[in-house]
């Protein structure tokens, strides 16, 4: 189902500078405002450079918000760069999510089999503050192949190889584990069993493309492989897992000459007040890589994040735990995968999102 919205482009002023400003100024003061300010930046557009100086402000009065933060990116890039972010008649914006379908079922219908290294800084901090402390990098090897879906066997934790079987997951490590990247994600999305809305937003430059952002919702009793979980130990050195389904609302950053998806960033929604997960979101990005000579499209990178109440000094306090991952070295199935020196070598806590183009 497709919703089409062309309020949001451009057809009030650019934010100014100084009224940017201004509003970061009143969010500290009210954090309520945050929708306002994404909203505006989104709609409105800006008519100034994201420069290192406004982007050191931003961190500085909403706190490392991410979602102002990337916001503000997606302005500066339409800032720069006019001739791609114009906006597109119905006709287009109709067409390319039809166009995205065909590209989607048949990129999912092609896929090669294959073997991919995940490489997954994973990280903490207490909730809204955007302060990452490292907790470990997890090196997994990943195998895809249309009979077996996906499968995954831990290789190392911190430099130090780990003896594992290949499995359906690697969750039954300790700390928090993510799935589906390759396929599920892009699947569940133009699945009709879905029933996904989409609601063309505005534009952007991902990669040097030219892209529509739509913004989609998935609801709970149509989200069918969705949901989120939380595992406990269960004394034998294993986990036991508690699981509970739940929507899924979002954006997908879709290639307007190709109708590929370049990125999709989204929110688990609907979930149970009283379940220890109080929210996840993951962005992840995709791009043609090469598999024997095959352009394929896959996952980049991903960004996962999971908010959980826990008990600290005697208080129950909200927990962030982030899982970055980078895919690396795509070969075909059956390669073997080899840990080099730059996976095991200590990284800066990665950027909230990729890098603007």
């Amino acid at each position: 189902m497709l919703l089409l919205s062309f309020a949001v482009f451009g057809q009030e002023k650019p934010l100014t500078q100084a009224e940017y400003v201004k509003m970061l100024y009143a969010f500290q003061k009210n954090t309520t405002t945050k929708a306002d300010i994404v909203d505006a930046l989104r709609k409105r557009g800006i008519d100034f450079e994201v420069n290192d100086g406004i982007l050191g402000l931003t961190r500085s009065k909403t706190a490392n918000d991410d979602d102002i933060r990337s916001s503000l990116e997606e302005a500066g890039r339409r800032h720069a760069n006019p001739a791609a972010a114009k906006p597109p008649s119905a006709t287009e914006a109709d067409a390319l999510i039809g166009k995205a379908r065909e590209a989607t079922a048949a990129a999912l219908d092609d896929m090669p089999d294959f073997v991919v290294k995940q490489v997954i800084s994973r990280s903490e901090a207490f909730a809204g503050t955007g302060n990452w402390k490292p907790i470990d990098t997890v090196i997994v090897a990943t195998s895809y192949s249309a009979d077996k879906g996906e499968q995954y066997r831990v290789l190392a934790i911190n430099g130090a190889p780990v003896q594992s079987e290949t499995s359906s997951s690697y969750a039954n490590i300790e700390g928090s584990t993510t799935g589906g990247e390759f396929v599920d994600a892009l699947k569940k999305l133009f699945d009709p069993a879905s029933k996904t809305t989409f609601v063309v937003e505005t534009t952007d430059t991902i990669r040097n493309q030219p892209t529509l952002v739509y913004e989609y919702q998935i609801n709970i009793e149509n989200n069918r492989d969705g949901g989120i979980g939380f595992k406990t130990p269960n004394g034998s050195g294993g986990y036991s897992f508690t699981s509970v389904p739940a929507g899924e609302k979002g954006r997908v950053w879709i290639d307007r000459k190709t109708g590929r998806v370049l990125r999709i960033s989204f929110d688990a929604t609907e979930i149970p007040r009283d379940f220890k997960v109080r929210a996840y979101t993951s962005t992840i990005d995709y791009d043609c890589v090469d598999i024997a000579g095959d352009r394929v499209l896959l996952p980049i990178t991903s960004d996962n994040r999971f908010t959980s109440s826990d008990s600290y000094g005697g208080q129950t306090k909200l927990f962030q735990d982030r899982n970055f991952i980078r895919f690396k070295n795509y070969q075909k199935f059956g390669s073997e995968v080899r840990i080099l020196d730059d996976d095991t070598t200590p990284e800066p806590t990665p950027s909230p999102t990729p890098k603007p183009e």
